[in-house]
């Protein structure tokens, strides 16, 4: 062979050994350090931890801005007082359904059967000057319109009748962990001069004391939780809370006080209110909803909001911060006498132990964040001042500079007080008159918490066993006729689960920014972080993994693999993470799915948890943030070469499993939603205080979510998936439900998509036997059928 010969042989074999390579590479991706059209992604540590920290930012800063917002809402009428009053009244009734205090009150008897004649009511001791007894009023009846005129929620009170009762009366609501005997000097606890009670019936004023529920901590199962911690749990769920309750407590006496005269010629005067810590929360909401209440005098209180996520959880009061801080609770009760005492207020600090930790710090009204609240709430009442000329004091005299530490409701406290309640100053007396016997005990006032721990447990067990048919009725203008009927009906009650129950931010979304690095390359597909901007401090971030055998322009199916509680998205793709993930976003890419891994907000424990208590006074959830992440991710999805737009679905397993249940319904660019090892009766398992498996008795604390019991359980946020395909995984030793619970919730979802849509075959339920764990069987072919994608031989 000669030179030329050869030449030309090397020529063809490099040919052909260069177009061999030019095929493969048109055959195959090349997989670089970052996917194609994103930036290198160069933040380092713990991305996940990052994401919460900066959401915690995020809500931090909602919080400080959200007096504006009530500012931009406090719009009244102040050409008059009628026109000012008249315009409040809408306030007032959405106040009143924040709190779950809108139900009817039952009608009560006069104001001397109440203290006089009863004779199951016992005179627990008596003085030269008054008489206490111990008495109780019916509240509210049963929550079922056939059984509402029986009562079943009481209150109970203390109450001084003078021997010559003045024309005025007062109601004293003592802290949660106070006792009316204390504040009457009827038990140890408090010095002479803060026994306002004793004080005020030795001047001749009718005093009427209700117990709130204390504080005081019980082991129950899971959890160490408070009394009224507890309460509060079941009755968020329901639409109800502890707070309402107890303001229909207060209202039910003024109910009475304000009842036509009785034969001892004392009828419907005026009444005021005086309230010491939680006792002047209580006092205050009272007055803003109801009018009738004269003159309020509010002690160890007031303060400024945007910390109440680390006070007690039972202060927690969905959207309250939209519309109410303090400000415009005080400027609700003008022009009626409103003082603020500025004695001490009570401290605690609550450790977790499966209850919500907390922290109770004194404010100063003088300085800091209440005296800007208490600033602001001069403003909103500005110009009530020249209609009124408000002839009283607003801050109790008996402090210069707020240096000195001074009792709560001192003489000169409740001598303003007095003063504005009845034209006239009284002079508290120097020395009590003895009491000639006292029949009371520690016993006795334990016998009456257990009684009206009984008696709200109960009553939230009875809203709970009616919410099935209060839920059918907001369902009621559901059609499903047709598929375009539903499609047209269904469509108000996906705004309210949006707007009501699961929280929006009105914010636009980022440009996403899409950042991104290699992190797995093994020899069947090959693994990206990503992160997306969303808002102002924050961020999407999950894990990408795509198949090697993908083909360029090739779109395939995206599977959304989301982790449970604690997780992260490695937990469902490495070998060392959570069994019970058994790596099916491995197992699903190696089915040919590309799948996404996202990380969601539920992890750090209490770093976390307090991301909803932030998130809730301003009408948010965790799913608030998480929603527009999901709708971030699903968004820069459907715009990459290699996904398939119309089909992406959602997989997560339980707490994953509870964001199936939310996310889907308002993000529509998923195709599909699998909920493992999570439906179930929602609502029972939340708000029951009988089943075992309740989350009252655990320490997730923040899995409360505000009025589900009214709006939507499991099968009604299924029917804002309908009508995509929805799929259900339940092993049957799953101890976050029971299987009964949960077929009876699913049969709703059944009943939906077969018997009324006529789509049953997008319905389905796979039950296993096993614990809380991903089965992958049924629910994979699930996703082959409703992806179209073939499932392997």
């Amino acid at each position: 062979m000669n030179r030329v010969q050869s030449m030309l042989l090397l020529a063809m074999l490099t040919f052909a050994l260069t177009g061999r390579a030019t095929t493969l590479a048109a055959d195959q991706p090349t997989f670089g350090a970052t996917l194609e059209g994103t930036a290198p992604l160069t933040i380092e540590g713990d991305i996940s931890s990052q994401l919460v920290d900066g959401v915690d930012r995020f809500l931090l800063k909602q919080l400080a801005e959200s007096s504006k917002l009530r500012d931009k809402n406090w719009t009244v009428d102040y050409s008059s007082i009628e026109a000012y009053s008249k315009s409040l009244e809408p306030k007032r009734a959405r106040l009143a359904k924040m709190l779950g205090a809108d139900e009817k009150r039952l009608s009560v008897p006069s104001f001397r059967k109440i203290f006089v004649d009863d004779e199951m009511l016992d005179i627990v001791a008596k003085s030269k000057s008054f008489v206490a007894k111990y008495d109780r009023l019916p509240v509210l009846g049963y929550p079922r319109s056939d059984w509402n005129d029986q009562p079943a929620l009481f209150v109970e009170t203390l109450s001084l009748i003078p021997t010559k009762p003045k024309a005025e009366y007062v109601i004293i609501i003592p802290d949660c962990d106070q006792s009316p005997e204390q504040l009457a000097g009827l038990v140890p606890g408090l010095d002479e001069e803060q026994q306002v009670a004793r004080r005020l019936a030795e001047q001749g004023f009718i005093v009427c004391m209700p117990s709130l529920v204390s504080r005081s901590r019980e082991k129950r199962r899971n959890a160490d939780l408070t009394h009224r911690e507890y309460l509060y749990r079941s009755a968020f769920v329901l639409g109800k809370h502890l707070i309402g309750y107890e303001v229909q407590q207060v209202l039910a006496i003024v109910d009475a006080l304000k009842s036509p005269r009785n034969d001892r010629n004392i009828g419907a005067a005026r009444v005021g209110i005086i309230g010491y810590g939680e006792g002047g929360m209580i006092a205050q909401y009272a007055a803003a909803i109801d009018t009738r209440v004269d003159t309020v005098c509010v002690s160890g209180y007031f303060d400024d909001r945007s910390t109440v996520w680390e006070q007690p959880l039972d202060r927690n009061v969905f959207g309250l911060l939209n519309e109410f801080g303090d400000a415009e609770l005080r400027a609700m009760i003008a022009p009626r006498p409103y003082i603020l005492d500025l004695g001490i207020a009570p401290e605690l600090e609550l450790a977790g132990n499966g209850g919500a930790p907390a922290v109770l710090r004194r404010p100063n009204l003088l300085k800091g964040a209440a005296n800007r609240e208490f600033n602001r709430s001069q403003k909103l009442i500005a110009s009530l001042r020249e209609l009124t000329k408000f002839p009283h004091q607003e801050l109790s005299p008996n402090v210069s500079d707020g240096s000195q530490e001074i009792p709560f409701c001192s003489s000169a406290t409740t001598d303003a007080f007095l003063e504005v309640l009845t034209g006239n100053r009284h002079s508290a007396p120097t020395k009590f008159g003895d009491y000639d016997s006292i029949n009371t005990s520690a016993a006795t006032i334990k016998a009456r918490e257990r009684r009206q721990i009984v008696s709200i447990d109960a009553y939230n067990q009875a809203v709970l066993a009616e919410s099935s048919y209060t839920r059918k009725e907001f369902f009621a203008k559901l059609d499903t006729s047709s598929p375009e009927k539903f499609s047209e009906t269904v469509e108000p009650y996906r705004d309210i689960f949006a707007k009501e129950v699961i929280g929006q931010f009105d914010l636009p979304l980022l440009p996403p920014n899409p950042r991104s690095r290699k992190l797995y390359d093994t020899e069947k597909y090959v693994g990206y972080e990503v992160v997306l901007d969303v808002y102002d401090d924050v961020i999407a971030y999950g894990i990408l993994l795509l198949p090697k055998d993908l083909k360029p322009g090739e779109k395939r199916p995206v599977v959304v693999c989301q982790h449970g509680l604690e997780g992260r998205p490695q937990d469902v793709i490495e070998e060392q993470g959570n069994a019970a993930y058994k790596k099916y976003a491995v197992q699903l890419v190696e089915r040919g799915f590309i799948t996404f891994a996202p990380q969601n907000l539920y992890l750090g424990k209490d770093k976390f948890r307090t991301l909803q208590r932030k998130a809730n006074p301003l009408g948010k959830t965790l799913f608030s943030i998480i929603v527009p992440q999901h709708q971030q991710i699903v968004n820069w999805l459907g715009t990459q070469s290699f996904a398939d737009p119309e089909k992406i679905a959602f997989y997560g397993l339980s707490y994953g499993g509870k964001s199936a249940m939310r996310i889907p319904p308002l993000v529509k660019e998923y195709c599909l939603s699998i909920c493992s090892a999570d439906f179930n009766e929602w609502v029972d398992k939340n708000a029951s205080t009988r089943g075992n498996y309740s989350y009252v008795w655990t320490g997730e604390y923040e899995i409360f979510e505000w009025n589900l019991g009214s709006t939507f359980n499991y099968a009604e946020m299924a029917t804002l998936i309908a009508p995509r395909p929805f799929m259900v995984e339940r092993g049957h030793f799953d101890g976050v439900g029971i299987d009964e619970n949960v077929a009876y919730e699913f049969a709703k979802v059944r009943n939906l998509y077969q018997a009324r849509l006529g789509i049953g075959d997008r319905c389905e339920i796979e039950w296993f036997v096993g614990p809380h764990t991903i089965n992958g069987k049924g629910t994979f072919d699930f996703l082959h059928k409703h992806l179209d994608w073939p499932a392997p031989k």
